[in-house]
């Protein structure tokens, strides 16, 4: 089995809180991450494949495709976007990091193995100190 990663990025905004939350409560809770006017980040998206590669081509996956779905289906939806206001797959979850990776992770399960290949890991950095991992 082998492994291969695509990384994208994309700047998006958010803001974490709970609508029946207080706002006091809210920022006891999130800090300035619940600031009311929202706040953005350079987001790092590192989507891992696995599988085991194609004698014909020598790969696993084209890579280019990988881009392209992950681009189609993820990045375009999300790049210069407002995480909790203008992204479908995000409508109703609050708009953390470990609840992104999740829903980058349903967007692209099937579409990956519909190639053959099995998604094994989404990695998305929110700073450069703060990443999340999901493994479906």
């Amino acid at each position: 089995m082998i492994y291969i990663t695509r990384k994208a990025s994309f700047n998006a905004a958010h803001k974490l809180s709970r609508p029946d939350w207080s706002d006091d409560h809210n920022e006891e809770v999130f800090g300035k991450c619940a600031n009311p006017n929202w706040h953005g980040h350079n987001y790092q998206l590192y989507v891992t494949v696995k599988g085991e590669i194609n004698p014909e081509t020598g790969f696993l996956v084209d890579l280019k495709w990988l881009k392209d779905i992950t681009n189609v289906h993820v990045v375009d939806k999300l790049d210069h976007k407002n995480l909790n206001l203008d992204v479908d797959f995000m409508k109703g979850k609050l708009a953390s990091t470990e609840n992104l990776a999740i829903a980058v992770w349903d967007q692209l399960v099937e579409v990956i193995a519909e190639s053959g290949a099995i998604l094994h890991s989404i990695k998305i950095y929110e700073t450069e100190n703060n990443f999340v991992e999901y493994f479906g």
